[in-house]
């Protein structure tokens, strides 16, 4: 398939959300979805798409009402992906002080109480606490009202379709069997833990997850560079990806501060793949076949993952599946290509560089996706 002429100032900016579904028009095919990671390496055979915290991160203070519809990392959330054809549902879990495991992103909840905004950590919380926020399962009870901090502002947690937090063993027992749970184990950035801690809260989850799991395909994530290594050395059932921001960010730990990292990390600890940050892939494509010959699995994660048009280019680097906010818009988009054939071939330069694909100038792609990030 040919490619036309497109200029940077044409296209709106990659790393917003799109507020209409395949608003980039680069080009017309999509990709097809389906995929089995239980086993985890590089085994991944088909492209796969994620739901992020369920059918979509909130973010509250957009205009996009798409990213307000269902209370996130919730049972609703969970089961409303669970109607598009996606392969898993992307979540994060903490375990309280009481030693149960919860689905909950942020590491401090906030609640509007008497006109003041109070802040607790959550893993400082027991489980029935953490249950006092947000809307309660039994209706004559009212729970404390869920805020967040946005841009140093306070945002009302409100979204069309609320539903109450709950814990992981109730996502096993609620969810789809069929759908897979890609598990990221979270915790703050900003503490250090040591491994006896790390461990204590790495038995408590896999505990729920071997009891309940059955034939439900998991992966485990983690930002944390030690807890990916230590999950890893806990059980070899489920597949460990090491979370990275590829070079976005930076931090003390270097482990954390590039793609190279990331793989030096992953190959050296038996780890099944690596998560990036998809602006991290762009800005390093080669990086892309490095980590693929090192028999890992690779995925990504980002806004630019609600765009058609950069999870396609993401499929013919050889990228194995996206995780993404707008799931009904990715998933429609996806299930278009299974009529479409015909594909041509890729520049024989850019099959030798390890962008191989079909039907599309890569080089072109990648240098205007690179442009648009930077513009």
């Amino acid at each position: 398939m040919a490619t036309k002429a497109v200029h940077v100032s044409d296209i709106p900016m990659l790393d917003q959300v799109p507020e209409n579904a395949a608003s980039l028009s680069l080009y017309a095919t999509r990709l097809p979805v389906g995929v089995d990671v239980s086993k985890g390496g590089n085994n991944l055979s088909k492209f796969m798409v994620i739901g992020h915290r369920g059918h979509g991160m909130n973010i509250l203070h957009s205009a996009d009402r798409r990213m307000k519809v269902f209370k996130e990392n919730s049972i609703l959330s969970f089961n409303n992906a669970a109607k598009h054809p996606i392969d898993y549902i992307e979540f994060d879990v903490q375990v309280t002080k009481d030693d149960v495991a919860i689905i909950f992103h942020d590491n401090f909840i906030l609640s509007q109480e008497n006109g003041s905004v109070v802040e607790k950590r959550v893993t400082d919380l027991t489980i029935n606490e953490f249950f006092t926020y947000g809307p309660q399962r039994e209706a004559s009870k009212e729970g404390k009202p869920l805020v967040r901090k946005v841009n140093g502002n306070v945002v009302s947690w409100h979204v069309e379709s609320d539903d109450h937090s709950c814990t992981l063993q109730e996502a096993f027992q609620q969810v789809n069997p069929k759908l897979g749970f890609n598990i990221e184990l979270k915790f703050d950035d900003n503490l250090v833990y040591e491994q006896d801690h790390l461990t204590h809260m790495l038995e408590v989850i896999l505990k729920v997850v071997f009891e309940h799991a059955q034939d439900r395909p998991i992966i485990f994530s983690s930002f944390q560079p030690d807890a990916a290594l230590l999950m890893k050395k806990l059980q070899q059932k489920y597949p460990v990806y090491f979370l990275t921001n590829g070079g976005t960010s930076v931090y003390d730990d270097v482990r954390r501060n590039s793609l190279e990292e990331a793989r030096k990390l992953a190959v050296g600890g038996g780890l099944d793949g690596i998560v990036s940050e998809v602006k991290g892939i762009f800005g390093n494509p080669a990086a892309v076949r490095e980590i693929k010959e090192s028999n890992l699995g690779l995925l990504t994660y980002g806004k630019l993952n609600n765009y058609p048009e950069t999870v396609h280019v993401q499929q013919l680097m050889g990228v194995d599946g996206v995780i993404v906010d707008l799931v009904e818009e990715i998933t429609r988009a996806v299930e278009e290509t299974k009529t479409r054939k015909g594909y041509g071939d890729v520049k024989s330069e850019e099959k030798e560089k390890g962008l191989g694909g079909s039907g599309i100038e890569l080089s072109f792609l990648l240098n205007l996706i690179s442009q648009v990030i930077r513009h």
